[in-house]
C-alpha cells in the first residue's frame, strides 16, 4: 500500500462502528511490521488522543508478532547465538535496538579483558584477571537494590547501568569468556544462575552475581540440600543457550508479577511457551 491508502486507513481508526474498526485494524495488522514506520509517523502527526492510542496499540500488537516469529526462528535454528538470543528478549521494550549495538559494547569489554588475559596460568588466575576486569576495572556488579526491575533481564540496560540480576551479569561474562576462548558455561541452579569451567579433566565453578566467587561441587551440594531439593545433573552440569533465554523469560514474568502489569506478564508468557517444548519437564528457578 501507498502512504495515501495507509493514511485513509488511519483516518478511519475513530470511526464509531465497531464492524469498521476491526476491519481497519485487521487489514493494518495484515500488512506486518514493514508499516511501523508509516504508523509511527502519523501518530506524531495525528492530534487526536484516541487515535494516537489505537496506533501505539497497532505498533505494540506488529512488534510483538515480529518478535515471536524472531524468537521462534531462533529456538529452530538451534539458538546458537546467546547474544541474539538476549536481543531478542531485549527488543520486547527496546523494539529499535539494534543487535550490532550490542556486539560492539560487548567487543570493547572483550578488548579490556584481552589486554590482562594469559592464556597460559591456571584456570583459577584467568577467572581472576577476567573478575578484576569486570567488577574492579568497568565497575560491573550486582543490582541489589532493584533485584526485581525488568531492566534487569535487558542485556542492553545492564550493559549500560553495569548492574544486574545473576543471569545477566552472567551472559556478560559469559559471552567475554568464550570469545577468550574459556571453557565456561552457564548453570541452571536453582535460585541462582551461575557459570562453570569445565575440561575434560577438572571442573569448577563462578558466581558472577558475587564478584566471581569460585567455589566448588561441595559448596553446591550445601546449596542444594539448604533448598530441601534432590540433586540433579542439570545444578551441576551445563545448560544450552535456550535454557539461558528461558530463564530469563521466568525472570522477566517475575519481574512484571511484581509491577501489576497483567497484560506483559501475559506476553512474556506467551514468549515463553514458544519456545518451550510441550513435554519439557518444569523448571526450578
Amino acid at each position: 500500500m501507498n502512504s495515501n491508502e495507509i493514511k485513509a486507513l488511519v483516518s478511519l481508526l475513530d470511526d464509531e462502528d465497531k464492524e469498521v474498526l476491526t476491519h481497519v485494524e485487521n487489514k493494518i495488522i495484515s500488512l506486518g511490521d514493514a508499516i511501523i514506520p508509516f504508523l509511527e509517523s502519523e501518530w506524531e502527526n495525528n492530534f487526536s488522543p484516541a487515535v494516537q492510542k489505537k496506533l501505539e496499540e497497532l505498533i505494540h500488537t506488529l512488534q510483538f508478532d515480529s518478535l515471536k516469529s524472531r524468537l521462534v526462528a531462533w529456538k529452530e535454528g538451534g539458538g546458537s547465538d546467546l547474544l541474539e538470543g538476549m536481543w531478542l528478549v531485549a527488543t520486547y521494550q527496546y523494539p529499535d535496538l539494534l543487535l550490532e549495538k550490542l556486539k560492539k559494547d560487548l567487543e570493547q569489554i572483550y578488548y579490556e579483558a584481552w589486554l590482562d588475559f594469559k592464556s597460559d596460568v591456571h584456570p583459577f588466575d584467568q577467572i581472576k584477571i577476567l573478575n578484576n576486569v569486570l567488577f574492579g576495572k568497568l565497575k560491573f556488579g550486582a543490582n541489589t537494590k532493584n533485584f526485581h526491575s525488568p531492566g534487569n533481564s535487558m542485556i542492553n540496560v545492564v550493559l549500560d547501568s553495569k548492574k544486574g540480576n545473576p543471569i545477566s551479569l552472567c551472559v556478560i561474562y559469559l559471552l567475554v569468556a568464550t570469545k577468550l576462548k574459556m571453557p565456561v558455561y552457564g548453570v541452571n541452579l536453582p535460585s541462582l544462575f551461575i557459570l562453570t569451567h569445565k575440561t575434560k579433566d577438572a571442573q569448577f565453578y563462578v558466581n558472577v552475581f558475587n564478584k566471581g566467587l569460585i567455589f566448588s561441587k561441595a559448596d553446591i551440594d550445601s546449596f542444594i540440600a539448604q533448598l530441601n531439593l534432590v540433586p540433579t545433573d542439570i545444578f551441576y552440569q551445563p545448560c544450552t543457550n535456550l535454557d539461558v533465554v528461558r530463564r530469563v523469560l521466568r525472570n522477566l514474568v517475575m519481574s512484571f508479577e511484581k509491577t501489576g502489569d497483567a497484560d506483559k506478564v501475559q506476553e512474556i508468557k506467551t514468549l515463553l511457551q514458544l519456545i518451550t517444548d510441550p513435554d519439557m519437564d518444569a523448571e526450578v528457578d
